[in-house]
């Protein structure tokens, strides 16, 4: 409970703080900003951005958990809309079909770019948040059914989570689950990012409910 108070505390000084600076600043100052807080993640974490080419040859990302090379931390840019990806497993599964639903199990982690403090997480939830997804032909439709995300944030499912579908195959509970990270801009994440103009980081590992 004491760590729930200080998460949605910081939420409400986050807020705050947002709604100063907005006050300050253009739309185009905030993408400025945000723009050099990501790449200051990206030299600091020392990560080595590939190319949505390069990523499809293999669909790998090397980093050092899983590797297959660990001297590399690669995430792949979706170059359409300022997305980064780092796939550390894909899972023991499938890949989705057009036309099916899966009802999905998430536990996720979300840090603030600017300055690595958690905005949200159900690290330590006795529940998993739960979505479903839909595909449809290409396109892929969800919302959040329960969880720490829709409680914070609505059920709509961000974007970013939704561009991982292509990529995994998350297995049933009792499997390892899909386990991705992401840098997120405003425009792909939460409402509350979209807001405010921040960028995001998450570590998610989905598993699937389906059988």
């Amino acid at each position: 409970m004491k760590k729930l108070i200080y998460i949605m505390s910081g939420l409400m000084a986050l807020s705050l703080m947002f709604v100063s600076c907005k006050d300050e600043e253009t739309y185009a100052d905030q993408k400025e900003r945000e723009a050099k807080q990501i790449s200051k993640w990206l030299a600091d974490n020392k990560i080595d951005v590939i190319s949505m080419a390069d990523f499809l040859k293999d669909t790998i990302t090397n980093n050092p958990v899983t590797g297959p090379d660990s001297t590399l931390n690669q995430y792949v840019l979706f170059s359409d809309n300022g997305v980064y990806m780092q796939i550390i497993r894909r899972g023991e599964g499938r890949l989705m079909k057009s036309g099916e639903i899966w009802d999905l199990n998430a536990r996720y982690t979300e840090q603030l770019v600017r300055n690595g403090d958690y905005m949200s997480l159900n690290r330590y939830e006795r529940e998993p948040d739960i979505f479903y997804v839909q595909r449809t032909g290409d396109n892929y439709t969800g919302s959040f059914r329960s969880g720490v995300m829709p409680n914070r944030y609505g059920n709509s499912v961000p974007n970013s989570w939704l561009m991982l579908m292509p990529f995994i195959k998350p297995g049933l509970l009792n499997a390892d689950g899909a386990k991705v990270r992401l840098i997120v801009p405003h425009n792909q994440g939460t409402q509350l990012a979209a807001s405010n103009v921040y960028p995001a980081f998450y570590e998610i590992t989905i598993t699937t409910r389906n059988k």
